[in-house]
């Protein structure tokens, strides 16, 4: 099956992308991984993503989303997978559809998780990322999830804090480009919804104010 993701940052996406990887034997493809990994591998379209990252721009849209598919093509994706962080406003949106559709690759479901802005944001600061593995659920603000002292509590690892994820200025950034609903992020799940209406894709709306078991407990049942 092939799924997209929706939710702000801290609302569980890469905790949930994890544990359905692992069960569906799904390729979990964060868009950010996407472009460190051609550019590391000196790929055209790394070598001309290098170039407007570089310099401070936006990388074009008509080299992340060839990016992207071509991602999506490989073998580790042949039964299925998760597609996170990507499109992050409704342009992208309506252009993701579409090389989908030249590319006949069926999407399957689309998953939105809702987390109130102020929720999500201290879950942000309370976020502690392990060495060993970042989808590791280590969170000093919510008990059942709460690190062993300074290890994870999954793996004994190294736990640290991204410098951005202290930074309140640098959260209402990204959650700014998320709640909008008129063409950022949410604009982008939106038009995925009403793309649903009608067709064989199915629209999953989850609260991602339940605990992690519950989500994906919700997340299975409607997969």
């Amino acid at each position: 099956m092939n799924i997209l993701f929706f939710g702000p940052n801290g609302s569980g996406k890469g905790t949930q992308g994890a544990i359905l990887k692992d069960k569906y034997k799904s390729a979990h493809i964060e868009s950010g991984a996407i472009f460190r990994d051609n550019i590391k591998g000196g790929t055209e379209l790394g070598k001309k993503a290098k170039g407007y990252i570089d310099a401070g721009e936006l990388v074009p849209d008509d080299i992340t989303i060839p990016m992207i598919l071509d991602r999506l093509k490989q073998d580790d994706c042949q039964n299925g997978w998760l597609l996170d962080g990507f499109p992050r406003n409704k342009v992208q949106a309506e252009k993701l559809a579409e090389s989908l559709k030249e590319a006949s690759m069926p999407l399957n479901y689309v998953v939105e998780i809702l987390l109130p802005r102020e929720i999500a944001k201290g879950r942000i600061m309370g976020r502690r990322l392990c060495a060993n593995d970042n989808n590791h659920p280590n969170n000093i603000g919510i008990p059942v999830i709460a690190p062993d002292g300074d290890k994870c509590r999954v793996c004994g690892g190294e736990l640290s804090a991204r410098t951005d994820d202290q930074d309140e200025g640098a959260i209402s950034k990204r959650h700014d480009i998320y709640y909008n609903d008129v063409d950022g992020t949410l604009a982008a799940a939106y038009f995925f919804k009403d793309l649903a209406e009608g067709s064989d894709t199915k629209y999953i709306i989850l609260d991602g104010e339940k605990s992690v078991k519950e989500v994906t407990d919700d997340l299975v049942a409607g997969l």
